[in-house]
């Protein structure tokens, strides 16, 4: 094994973690990661913002995603790890990367469960009113709690269902918008091109807003490279997920926007009000369709909370294995990291408590503190697959199971397409708030990242 730049190579076998996800877990966790709640309620506002043009915004942002998992597939086929990008960043950075990477990244997850926890229970409050939401949180909470502490088949079961029904919902729902669209849906005149006249209609700045809406409505597809490590045949499961992944995102995200955008007027106040997938139903006049998808939308936030749990205990582990965090959260049992699931669930519950003691000040200063995190990630993916290629091709060249193409040349657009997102959230007054403390916390952890390495290096 290759050493790293700063001495002992990270550990990324995870021998202790048991491997009970099967092929088809990992291809369908592939499948429905894709599908997130970002993609069913995040859209709405992009819509709102920019119009027609979204589709333009997702498969903009879609070309970076697909690069991004372009790289980080070929390096976690060459080496497999519970920790994914984070070990990566520590083998071809140094320690203090990883140590950044990977506690950024948990803190983004963990907080992600508390607020999936949240649109779930006001969803199902909503069919029950009067039943408190914090209540159906913990409720949540306890269950996905209890799936992530049993054996790991118990997630990979889990997500399988919560996928194959997201995927079938979402599959629904093109072929029915295509019908209509085309004018052969019965009971259902087509728009044609009617609502699609004004393309831009807030211009590039309404373009922006979307583009920014649209980049991180992709988290999640992360999940795949961490879950591998712990399949029957890491390698091959990497592989296969991310060589599909490019179909994925070009029908379920620029395809349903393209269907949504033509269906329903860019401006109805339903998109945003209901959610873009209720409207567009709602628009087809099928009884019952809207409240339907808004049961699909539930799955896609319970799926996002079990599976974000699980990555976020994976990622506490990896790190702890590696020296990088406490002790206790690497304790094993069962095969399963279960104090580091604990751990994710009770930060993720607190995060919940903070939106209800102090929804005007701690809870925004959090959410702005994880705005940016996806992108801090990505950079660090590209900056480590451009320094791990040349020593894979020089060393390991077997290991290259997975290829980034047309490197570097494509590695260093995706980060020329990072830096370019990063300089519009500079110029948006929301997404500054959110760029500057997302810094904020990075450089944080970057500075105690590397006063531990340098401490660590003197014994």
């Amino acid at each position: 094994m290759p050493s790293t730049t700063t001495g002992t190579p990270p550990r990324t076998d995870d021998v202790s973690l048991s491997h009970g996800l099967k092929q088809r877990h990992l291809s369908m966790i592939a499948l429905g990661g894709v599908i997130g709640a970002g993609l069913f309620v995040g859209s709405g506002a992009g819509i709102a913002a920019a119009g027609p043009s979204i589709v333009v915004a997702y498969a903009l942002s879609g070309l970076l995603v697909m690069l991004v998992m372009r790289m980080l597939g070929e390096m976690s086929a060459a080496y497999p790890s519970s920790g994914s990008f984070s070990a990566h960043a520590e083998r071809a950075i140094g320690p203090w990367a990883g140590f950044t990477a990977g506690w950024s990244f948990w803190v983004l997850l963990c907080t992600a469960v508390g607020l999936e926890g949240i649109g779930a229970a006001k969803i199902v409050s909503g069919w029950l009113p009067g039943t408190p939401e914090w209540a159906w949180v913990a409720l949540f909470m306890v269950v996905f709690c209890g799936t992530n502490l049993a054996a790991v088949k118990n997630f990979g079961e889990f997500e399988f269902w919560f996928a194959a029904l997201k995927v079938g919902a979402i599959t629904l729902f093109l072929a029915l918008g295509v019908l209509a669209i085309l004018g052969i849906l019965p009971g259902t005149d087509s728009p044609g091109a009617s609502h699609l006249t004004d393309f831009l209609p807030n211009g590039g700045e309404g373009l922006v807003i979307g583009l920014l809406a649209s980049v991180f409505a992709y988290g999640g597809l992360e999940t795949v490279t961490i879950a591998a490590a712990e399949s029957e045949n890491p390698v091959q499961g990497v592989a296969r997920a991310v060589r599909t992944a490019m179909w994925r995102i070009a029908l379920f995200y620029v395809g349903s926007m393209a269907v949504i955008v033509t269906l329903v007027p860019w401006d109805s106040k339903a998109v945003v009000e209901k959610g873009p997938y209720v409207a567009a139903l709602d628009e087809l006049g099928i009884p019952g369709a809207g409240q339907l998808m808004n049961v699909v939308v539930l799955v896609a936030l319970l799926s996002a909370m079990n599976a974000n749990i699980y990555g976020a205990s994976r990622i506490a582990y990896s790190l702890v294995e590696r020296g990088q965090g406490p002790k206790g959260l690497g304790r094993v049992s069962g095969g399963v990291p279960r104090i580091a699931v604990l751990a994710s669930c009770v930060f993720g519950f607190l995060c919940v408590l903070l939106s209800y003691w102090r929804p005007n000040d701690v809870f925004p200063w959090l959410l702005n503190m994880i705005g940016a995190v996806i992108l801090v990630v990505w950079i660090f993916i590209a900056v480590s697959q451009l320094r791990l290629r040349r020593r894979l091709e020089r060393e390991e060249p077997g290991k290259l199971a997975v290829r980034m193409w047309a490197f570097p040349w494509l590695t260093w657009v995706a980060l020329a397409g990072m830096a370019a997102v990063f300089v519009l959230m500079a110029r948006e007054p929301d997404t500054r708030v959110q760029l500057y403390s997302t810094g904020g916390m990075t450089l944080a952890l970057a500075a105690v990242g590397f006063a531990w390495q340098k401490a660590r290096a003197r014994h």
